[in-house]
């Protein structure tokens, strides 16, 4: 008897197929598989007990971002502060370019009737404040000013050349014929030498009681170091054509002759000083006073008895009392920022630069 057989079933394709390897078979995932470069790159071979990549990388990224941030904010400020320091500079500069052109403090005319004041301070000598260019433009304004009643010269001076006291005096007293008005001198704290030289010029002189005023006498000094050189071995190499070219060199002896003739010098010095003091003090100076014209100091109170002075007072004072006209204009001269910065350094050159810029003002309006 034989066994049936079942009936044979149709195979399709994938049946005919051979099976797979189980040695290549691999485990399936979903999605497209990545290609082997891409796998590598995103996941590098990681040996058995290495700490995985990721936080050292984040840590890395971090510490990048805050460096990135520190270094933008660093430049933001240096640029704040740039920029902080241009405008300074650009403001330092406008102010000093108003300084350069802008002209000297000066008076703005009144019309209405007033004390015209004019100081005289510090030493006198050429190119200061109390220097014959400087006061004499002063002394212009105030006389030629309508309004101005008189002229009041307020003086703190210890004196200085006696050519630049010399030319004020005689400015005074030609401006005072000019224009009929009145001049007096006030004392502040000192008026000695060439100061009570210009201060002769005045129709009146005022001052405190414990100002100090006189010192009418010439002085010449200087050093001598002939003595010095002997006991050093040095020897003085002057070269003069001219026997007297070297009078008064602190190197060289000073003779019988030399010493005789810078003598006469100045004493013809003081006696155009007594002249000019006597004029302009007349009658008023006391007689039997010799020693006004030793070179001796005094306090007001006793300059006042012997006739160096007219009476005991201050600028307000004067200008109330004795002018009758209490508003008080000052004509004074005053340097600008730019001459005053030039003259404390103690730079010629720079005053120079600074007048010239001054004067090329008008050409750059």
């Amino acid at each position: 008897m034989t066994e049936d057989n079942p009936p044979t079933q149709p195979m399709t394709d994938a049946q005919r197929l051979p099976p797979a390897p189980l040695a290549e078979a691999t485990p399936s995932a979903p999605g497209p598989t990545p290609a082997p470069a891409a796998v590598s790159a995103r996941a590098p071979h990681v040996s058995a007990g290495e700490p995985t990549p990721g936080p050292q990388l984040a840590r890395i990224e971090s510490t990048l971002e805050r460096l990135a941030g520190a270094l933008v904010l660093h430049q933001r400020s240096e640029r704040r502060w740039r920029n902080f320091f241009r405008a300074c500079w650009f403001g330092l500069a406008l102010a000093v370019a108003w300084a350069l052109f802008s002209f000297k403090s000066g008076p703005m005319h009144s019309s209405s009737p007033h004390t015209a004041l004019v100081e005289v301070r510090g030493e006198i000598a050429p190119d200061t404040e109390a220097g014959a260019e400087a006061l004499l433009g002063a002394l212009k304004q105030a006389f030629q000013d309508p309004g101005a009643v008189a002229v009041v010269l307020r003086i703190n001076s210890p004196g200085g050349s006696p050519v630049q006291s010399g030319i004020v005096n005689d400015e005074i007293r030609r401006l005072k014929a000019k224009h009929n008005k009145k001049v007096y001198a006030v004392v502040d704290e000192v008026c000695a030498s060439g100061a009570y030289y210009i201060a002769v010029a005045a129709d009146a002189i005022y001052a405190d009681k414990a100002s100090l005023v006189g010192s009418i006498g010439v002085l010449m000094d200087g050093f001598g170091f002939t003595g010095a050189m002997d006991k050093l071995g040095i020897e003085r190499r002057l070269i003069t054509a001219g026997e007297n070219k070297a009078l008064l060199d602190p190197f060289s002896p000073l003779s019988d002759k030399q010493r005789a003739y810078a003598k006469q010098m100045i004493e013809q010095i003081h006696r155009q000083f007594i002249d000019v003091v006597k004029a302009g003090r007349g009658e008023r100076l006391k007689k039997d006073a010799p020693e006004i014209f030793t070179g001796l100091v005094w306090n007001g109170e006793e300059a006042v008895r012997l006739g160096l002075v007219d009476g005991l007072g201050n600028l307000d004072h004067v200008a109330r009392e004795v002018v009758k006209a209490e508003e008080i204009v000052d004509y004074t001269p005053r340097d600008n920022v730019a001459e005053r910065l030039a003259k404390r350094f103690g730079a010629a050159m720079g005053q120079g630069v600074v007048r010239a810029l001054r004067d090329a003002a008008p050409l750059l309006r």
